[in-house]
């Protein structure tokens, strides 16, 4: 019986009037069941796969995403967007002209003068495609000609937890579903032992504690609760409860998942309520998880070289290094979107020490990820994503030449890059001013990256909505958003 239908014929008076004394949650299950689970028509049932049906819209270029997201604000002008004339106007205050208007946040609103920082460290042209990477990064210049730099994104937030919470679910407020739940959502996954979605969280060296990442950033939202990411911890227990309870070995947990999930439909039956089905789901992948988990975090199969290639941390659980060696195995399971979160990029202080141990943490195990997929085969599919919430001020927060000066938030532009599926290999998109502030060339807002992932996964943008609190809600907001067809290859 259609869900739909098995609502209503439950629905009596008696329990109307029941469920109205408990709230006004019958109300509005009964809408949400109405919008079945937010598809305008009957036809976009979720398949047996887990996707909607008739996606993807076209044909995709990525079958994956990982994302490697750099949290708490990567500086641009030190390390992707050479900027010759802050050297030549080091010390001095940045042109009111070029500084404008814009918000600051209150750390340097106040300041008496804002005095233009250079680089802390040189870079070069790296590869045949000669693009500029400082010396901070070493490694990851030595896959330039893999990336596809995006020197022109923007945003409007300015604070950390709306600019994180602004990259990873399209809007600035808490409550939208993230990013891999969208993936999720719209395309399922291939592989029936892990989640469609996995999230994995590292503290770096540089600002220890980093910003505060919430589980929220790979959550659902709206959206039904299988399609949130899994957080994947280190240690023993990778994933939270899913050890049998003492004395209940394997075919007892079968027997009695099996006696639930008999209760759990019949009340499927009754009410029709997609999050039974979801519960029913989740027993059920964590019951095979039991297998799969320990079998994708037991490194002992990978080759001394591939440790090697990673760097020194990655025998260490939890590091940097070791999520992203876990990153590429998961793409080798067909997990459809993995991100990492990687904190410590706050150099509101002591930007000469924090930076270069920042980039420390990252820069081998980055470089490493990109070759390992090509190498395998893997990266063509696999859509790369090496992205942070804002970028830092060209111009010095504290005394210019001070141990103790850093940067600021910028959230006005910033540079991000991908790699693999879908896009071009050794290409810069957009451009800046001559002092990193300001774009100059081809602006790239957080919207059109989120449709261009979208596209590189064969999903239009447009299309991917879900119906809720009267509104189709898309990953890409109401506001215009575009495919930025010029990265794509």
């Amino acid at each position: 019986m259609d869900p739909r239908d098995a609502f209503i014929n439950h629905l009596t008076r008696r329990t109307f009037i029941g469920m109205g004394a408990r709230g006004i949650g019958g109300l509005a299950l009964g809408s949400m069941l109405f919008g079945l689970g937010g598809c305008r028509d009957s036809t976009q049932r979720l398949s047996a796969k887990g996707g909607l049906p008739r996606l993807p819209h076209f044909a995709p270029k990525a079958k994956r995403v990982i994302c490697l997201f750099q949290s708490g604000g990567v500086s641009h002008v030190d390390l992707f967007d050479d900027k010759p004339e802050l050297r030549r106007l080091a010390g001095k205050n940045i042109p009111d002209s070029i500084k404008g208007t814009q918000r600051l946040t209150g750390m340097t609103s106040e300041q008496g003068s804002y005095p233009l920082q250079p680089a802390i460290e040189g870079g070069k042209l790296c590869g045949r495609s000669g693009i500029w990477i400082s010396d901070l990064l070493p490694h990851i210049q030595t896959v330039a000609d893999e990336m596809c730099l995006i020197r022109s994104m923007y945003t409007e937030a300015i604070n950390h937890d709306p600019a994180i919470t602004f990259m990873n679910t399209g809007n600035q407020q808490p409550g939208y579903a993230s990013m891999g739940a969208w993936a999720s959502y719209g395309l399922g996954t291939e592989n029936a032992n892990l989640p469609a979605f996995i999230a994995m969280v590292s503290q770096g060296t540089g600002k220890n504690p980093g910003q505060p990442v919430f589980s929220r950033l790979w959550g659902s939202g709206f959206l039904p609760s299988s399609h949130q990411g899994v957080g994947l911890r280190p240690g023993a227990n990778p994933v939270l409860y899913l050890q049998n309870p003492p004395t209940i070995d394997e075919h007892q947990r079968r027997e009695f998942l099996d006696d639930l999930a008999v209760l759990n439909e019949r009340r499927a039956e009754e009410l029709g309520d997609p999050e039974t089905i979801a519960r029913i789901n989740a027993y059920e992948m964590a019951f095979r998880m039991q297998t799969s988990v320990p079998e994708l975090t037991n490194l002992s199969t990978e080759s001394p070289a591939t440790l090697a290639a990673y760097g020194p941390e990655v025998t260490r659980p939890g590091s940097y290094a070791a999520n992203c060696l876990l990153a590429r195995r998961l793409a080798e399971r067909d997990v459809r979107f993995v991100q990492l979160f990687h904190r410590g990029w706050d150099q509101h202080v002591a930007l000469k020490r924090q930076l270069p141990n920042q980039c420390r943490d990252i820069d081998q195990p980055t470089a490493a990820l990109i070759r390992d997929l090509r190498q395998r085969g893997l990266l063509d599919d696999t859509l790369v994503i090496f992205a942070t919430e804002f970028g830092r001020t060209a111009f010095s927060q504290g005394g210019f030449g001070s141990p103790g000066a850093g940067r600021d938030h910028h959230g006005r532009c910033f540079s991000i890059f991908l790699a693999g599926g879908g896009v071009k290999p050794g290409f810069v998109h957009g451009a800046t001013d001559d002092f990193g502030y300001n774009i100059a060339q081809d602006p790239v807002h957080l919207r059109d990256l989120h449709a261009t992932i979208l596209h590189c996964l064969g999903i239009d943008h447009e299309r991917l909505t879900y119906r809720s609190r009267g509104l189709d809600v898309k990953l890409t907001g109401v506001e215009s958003a575009k495919v930025v067809t010029s990265v794509l290859a």
